[in-house]
C-alpha cells in the first residue's frame, strides 16, 4: 500500500465521534506501522546476508567444478590422442564432431582437414587411398545380417602406400556413428601367410602334399578317355648325409636350389610339389606318354647333375625317380601315388641315379616289405628298440623342464634303422600299436627315475587312437611306473584329428581329465591346425621347426612366429618352438616370451643314460633377461 493511502487510512481510524482527530491514536497507529515495516526490513537484511553467503559458497562450488571439468577435459584429450586406434564421431548429417590424432595419422590427413563439421565425403576425397571392394574375411549372408541388426559395419581402406586400414562403424539410433580404425596390414599379411602355408611348403614355396593330392584328384576326375597322366615321384639320393655333414640349415638352402631347378624343368604347365624332406612330385598332363615324361625325367637329371654350392662348398647330387601313368597304373590318387612310390623304391634298390616306370612285376616289392614287417615284429618281441631323449627347455626358468621320447631301432643286421624308414610301415601293418605301447611303458619307467619336476613327452599316432585302447595303455604305463599323470605329455599331430575327429576327441578329453597334458605337434604345417584349436583345449602347441629357420633375418617369418606365440598365449596354451639351432634364434624367442624351446642348440636326442648329465648342464641363454610368465 502506498504511503499516502496508508496515512489517510490511519487518519480515518483516528477520527473521534465528534469528528476531531485523536492525535495520540494517530501517533500510535503511525508508530505501529513503522515498527511492522522495521521488522520486515530486518528480515530482508537477514535474508540478503543469507543469500550472499550461499552465493559465495555456490561460486566456490562452481569454481571447483570448473577446475575438475578442465582436468577431466585434459585427461580425456590425453587418452583420446594416445589411443593406439583411430577414433572418429560423425553426427546424423555425417559431419565430423570428434576425432583423435591416430585417426589423422592412419588416413594421412592434416589438422585443417579435420575441422568440426567436415563431411565424410570431404574427408574421403582427401584420403590417399580408396575403400577396398574385396570381401572381408568374415563376410557372408549370416555375418551381413548380424551386422545390420547390431548396427555394426566393417569397412576396409587400401591406402596408396600399401597399408590396409579397417574401420568398425557403430551406427546409433539417431543416425550418427562412432568408428574405430586400425592398421591391420601386418595382421592381414601374417594371416594370409599362414593360410598360404596350409597349402604350400614353407621352405620352397611349392604346393605341399595335401595340395598336391587335391591337384591329382581334380586332374584324374577331369581326365579325358584317351588322355594319359604321368606322376613322377622324385627323391634325392643320400641327402640325409648332407644334413649330417653340413647341417640342416645348409641342407635347406640346397633344397631350395633343387626346387628352383626342378621347377624350371617341369615348366608352368605341370604341377610340382614337395612331399617331404627331400621328396618331390610332378604331375604331367596333356602329353603323349611315356615319351614326354621320359624327356622330362632326363631334363631334371641333367639339371640336378650340375653342382650345387653352399658358400665355397660344392655339393653334387643325384636323383631317383619313380613314374606311374594313369590310367594303366591306376585311376585313383592313392593307387597312382603308391605305384609311383613302388617304382621309386625299385629305382633306389637298383643303385639310385635312375628312373623306373611302374610295372606289374614290381609286386615283388611287397615281399621285401613283408620281410621288413617280419623284422619289425621280431624287433617288438626282442626289444630291439631303444629310446633317446631330447630336452625341452623352459626359457623363463632357464632349465630343462622335460624330454621328448624318440624311438630308435637297432636292427641286428641292418644296424640303426631311422624312424622314418620303419614307422610308416609300422603304421600301415598295425605294429605301431605294439611299438607305441612299448614306448609309453619305457618312457614312463625312465621318467620315474628323473627329478619330480621333469616331464616326459611321448608321440602318439592316429592308429593308436583307432586300433587300441589308448586310455587303458596310458593308465597301465603310468601305474607300472608309479608316475604322476601330470608329468606325462602326449603329442599328437593334425593327422590324428583328421582321421576321425568324433572318435579322437572323447579319448583326448578322458586323458586330459586324468591330468595328462595334450600337445599339438608340428603346429602350422597342416591344413586346418587353427580350426582344431577350437575343437579341443590343448595344453600346448609345438611350432614346427620350418617356421624357425628364417626368424632372425626374415621379417615375415618373425611376424608369423610372433602371431602364433600370441595366439597360444591368448588361448592359455604353452608354446614350444622346435628346431632351435642358434643362439640368435634363442635370443629372439626370449624376447618374444616363448615358453619352451627344443632343438640342437640345447641338445640332440640322447640315450636315457645321458639324462642326468643333461640336467646338470649350466643354463642356456640368448642374453635376454625376462620375468617368468604365468599361464592360465
Amino acid at each position: 500500500m502506498k504511503a499516502e493511502a496508508l496515512f489517510w487510512q490511519q487518519c480515518t481510524q483516528a477520527v473521534t465521534d465528534d469528528g476531531s482527530i485523536d492525535a495520540q491514536r494517530l501517533m500510535d497507529l503511525v508508530i505501529a506501522t513503522y515498527r511492522v515495516h522495521e521488522s520486515n526490513y530486518d528480515e530482508i537484511e537477514r535474508r540478503v546476508e543469507t543469500l550472499l553467503r550461499e552465493n559465495h559458497v555456490l561460486r566456490g562450488n562452481i569454481s571447483a567444478l570448473g577446475q575438475a571439468f578442465d582436468g577431466q577435459k585434459k585427461l580425456f584429450e590425453i587418452i583420446l590422442n594416445n589411443l593406439p586406434l583411430g577414433l572418429s564421431v560423425f553426427d546424423a548429417d555425417q559431419r565430423l564432431t570428434l576425432s583423435n590424432i591416430r585417426f589423422r595419422q592412419l588416413f594421412d590427413l592434416t589438422a585443417e582437414d579435420l575441422t568440426a563439421g567436415a563431411t565424410i565425403a570431404d574427408l574421403t576425397a582427401k584420403m590417399r587411398g580408396r575403400e577396398s571392394t574385396k570381401p572381408g574375411r568374415r563376410t557372408g549372408r549370416h555375418s551381413s545380417a548380424t551386422a545390420k541388426s547390431s548396427g555394426l559395419r566393417r569397412r576396409e581402406w587400401l591406402m596408396d602406400d600399401g597399408r590396409i586400414i579397417q574401420s568398425m562403424v557403430t551406427i546409433l539410433s539417431d543416425g550418427s556413428n562412432i568408428s574405430i580404425h586400425a592398421d591391420i596390414t601386418e595382421d592381414r599379411r601374417a594371416a594370409e601367410r599362414i593360410t598360404y602355408l596350409a597349402h604350400h611348403d614353407p621352405l620352397t614355396g611349392l604346393p605341399n602334399r595335401i595340395h598336391f593330392r587335391e591337384q591329382v584328384d581334380a586332374t584324374l576326375a577331369e581326365r579325358k578317355p584317351d588322355e594319359q597322366i604321368a606322376l613322377v615321384h622324385l627323391n634325392l639320393d643320400r641327402f640325409k648325409s648332407i644334413n649330417n655333414t653340413m647341417g640342416v640349415s645348409a641342407g635347406d638352402k640346397i633344397l631350395q636350389q633343387v626346387a628352383e631347378r626342378v621347377r624350371a624343368s617341369a615348366g608352368s604347365e605341370n604341377t610340382l610339389a614337395r612331399l617331404g624332406s627331400d621328396e618331390f612330385a610332378i604331375l604331367q598332363t596333356g602329353k603323349q606318354q611315356p615319351w614326354n615324361v621320359t624327356a622330362l625325367a632326363e631334363q631334371i637329371r641333367r639339371e640336378l647333375s650340375e653342382p650345387f654350392f653352399h658358400g665355397e662348398k660344392q655339393v653334387e647330387l643325384s636323383v631317383s625317380m619313380g613314374i606311374a601313368i594313369a590310367p594303366e597304373d591306376g585311376e585313383e590318387t592313392d593307387i597312382l601315388l603308391k605305384n609311383a612310390g613302388v617304382a621309386l623304391s625299385h629305382a633306389k634298390a637298383d643303385g639310385r641315379k635312375r628312373e623306373r616306370f611302374f610295372a606289374g612285376e614290381m609286386e615283388a616289392q611287397m615281399q621285401l616289405r613283408h620281410a621288413l614287417e617280419a623284422d619289425l615284429k621280431a624287433a617288438v618281441e626282442n626289444e630291439e628298440f631303444e629310446l633317446h631323449y631330447q630336452p625341452l627347455y623352459d626359457l623363463s626358468q632357464r632349465r630343462i623342464c622335460g624330454f621328448e621320447a624318440l624311438i630308435r631301432w637297432n636292427h641286428p643286421v641292418r644296424g640303426r634303422v631311422p624312424p622314418m624308414d620303419f614307422i610308416p610301415l609300422a603304421e600301415e601293418v598295425g605294429l605301431v600299436v605294439d611299438i607305441g605301447r612299448w614306448v609309453l611303458r619305457r618312457a614312463c619307467n625312465d621318467a620315474a627315475l628323473w627329478p619330480e619336476g621333469i616331464k616326459i613327452a611321448v608321440n602318439v599316432s592316429a592308429i593308436q587312437f583307432s586300433s587300441s585302447d589308448l586310455t587303458r595303455d596310458v593308465s597301465e604305463a603310468l601305474a607300472a611306473a608309479a608316475l604322476s599323470p601330470s608329468r606325462l605329455e602326449l603329442e599328437i599331430t593334425e593327422s590324428v584329428l583328421m582321421e576321425n575327429l568324433s572318435e579322437v576327441l572323447p579319448i583326448l578329453h578322458a586323458l586330459k581329465e586324468r591330468g595328462i597334458r595334450i600337445s599339438m605337434d608340428d603346429f602350422g604345417t597342416g591344413y586346418s591346425s587353427l580350426s582344431y584349436l577350437s575343437s579341443f583345449p590343448f595344453d600346448k602347441i609345438k611350432i614346427d621347426k620350418s617356421f624357425v629357420n628364417d626368424i632372425v633375418d626374415n621379417r615375415e617369418a618373425h611376424a608369423i612366429m610372433h602371431a602364433i606365440i600370441l595366439l597360444g598365449d591368448a588361448l592359455g596354451m604353452r608354446v614350444t618352438v622346435e628346431g632351435v639351432e642358434t643362439v640368435e634364434q634363442l635370443a629372439l624367442l626370449e624376447c618374444e616370451e616363448c615358453d619352451e624351446i627344443q632343438g640342437y642348440h640345447i641338445s640332440p636326442p640322447r640315450p636315457a643314460c645321458d639324462v642326468p648329465h643333461l640336467l646338470s648342464l649350466p643354463p642356456k641363454s640368448g642374453g635376454v633377461t625376462r620375468l617368468p610368465k604365468t599361464k592360465h
